[in-house]
């Protein structure tokens, strides 16, 4: 379940309750639903009844409980909580944890990509434009391939008033290579100076390097499996039982489900960065990737370990490993900098 569909979802339950009578309350036009602020808190939270309690004429946690009722035992979502003044938090079931991973690498480079497979989309000003600026060149190219991905026609807009770089393209480019001076110039927002590091530090205190790594090493681990005799298959990634069976003894780990919010919130994050005109959301969100997934994996490594023969489990984790690098990949191809398979 994305956060679209979960955002649809909850929607109907507010438009259920009003229809039968529960609320009185005007049915918003949509409703927005987010990661939660903090971890352990659901997979996503919405304050959608702090904002009816008032037309309703109700305390907010009344809200918050005539919508959990209807939402519980939803196909998809595990558990409804409500936290605080009023907040619903919600918990996704393995299933849709599942379904996520199944869709995306189904989809493939089209995930989050509406452009994908239309070939390469120019840029307004190119690396060469002598009236650009370094910053504004690569800005404006990377919202040119966003804004397509994003589904928005015609021409963009130029790139937002920048705090230019210190230095041209030609030389950022010379000094750090390509992928790190496009990075650098990409990463801060548009009110924030760009920093340029006197070298590229090729090792994961680095956050491109790291996101870069990241992609790397999801597409070393299918390499590895297929040495192994064994290919992904979609499934539930929680712990194996101890007698090899492929049993769960436990679902998925907290680390699974924060992986599976930041791969489901990918295209909401591309269409919000065209939106925007911010293509520094799209980079933060391909960190939070990356560190999620180093979490993730080692809480549940997806090959076998010593002479342990590979599970059901293995092939679901192998799967979602393989869903994030998809991810990291359609990311930073919208962002011109490269998804190497070996680094």
């Amino acid at each position: 379940m994305t956060p679209a569909e979960l955002s649809r979802t909850v929607l109907r339950s507010v438009r259920g309750a009003v229809e039968e009578r529960e609320l009185s309350v005007p049915v918003p036009a949509r409703i927005v639903v987010q990661p939660p602020p903090r971890p352990g808190c659901g997979d996503y939270a919405s304050n959608v009844a702090l904002q009816l309690a008032k037309p309703a004429g109700r305390p907010a946690r009344e809200v918050a409980e005539i919508l959990r009722k209807r939402l519980a035992g939803t196909a998809g979502i595990d558990r409804v909580e409500i936290a605080g003044p009023g907040f619903l938090n919600f918990t996704l079931g393995d299933g849709a944890l599942v379904a996520l991973v199944r869709d995306v690498l189904a989809q493939g480079a089209a995930y989050g990509d509406r452009s994908a497979g239309d070939g390469p989309v120019a840029g307004r000003a190119s690396a060469g434009s002598p009236r650009a600026g370094a910053r504004a060149a690569v800005v404006g190219e990377a919202l040119e391939r966003i804004g397509a991905a994003a589904g928005r026609t015609g021409r963009a807009d130029g790139p937002p008033a920048l705090v230019p770089a210190p230095d041209d393209l030609a030389t950022l480019t010379a000094r750090l290579g390509t992928d790190e001076a496009r990075w650098i110039l990409l990463r801060p927002a548009a009110h924030d100076p760009v920093r340029v590091p006197e070298r590229p530090v090729q090792r994961e205190s680095n956050p491109r390097f790291r996101v870069q790594y990241a992609h790397a090493r999801t597409r070393a681990l299918v390499r590895n499996a297929a040495d192994l005799g064994f290919m992904s298959e979609p499934g539930a990634v929680g712990a194996p039982a101890a007698d090899g069976s492929g049993a769960e003894l436990r679902p998925a780990p907290a680390s699974a489900h924060a992986l599976h919010t930041l791969l489901a919130g990918h295209p909401s994050v591309v269409e919000a960065a065209a939106r925007l005109r911010a293509p520094d959301r799209l980079v933060r969100h391909l960190e939070a990737t990356a560190d999620a997934f180093f979490r993730w994996h080692d809480d549940c490594p997806p090959l076998p370990v010593g002479e342990q023969k590979p599970l059901a489990v293995h092939r679901a984790r192998l799967a979602l490993a393989e869903a994030t690098g998809t991810v990291l990949a359609n990311g930073l191809r919208l962002l011109g900098i490269s998804a190497p398979e070996h680094l």
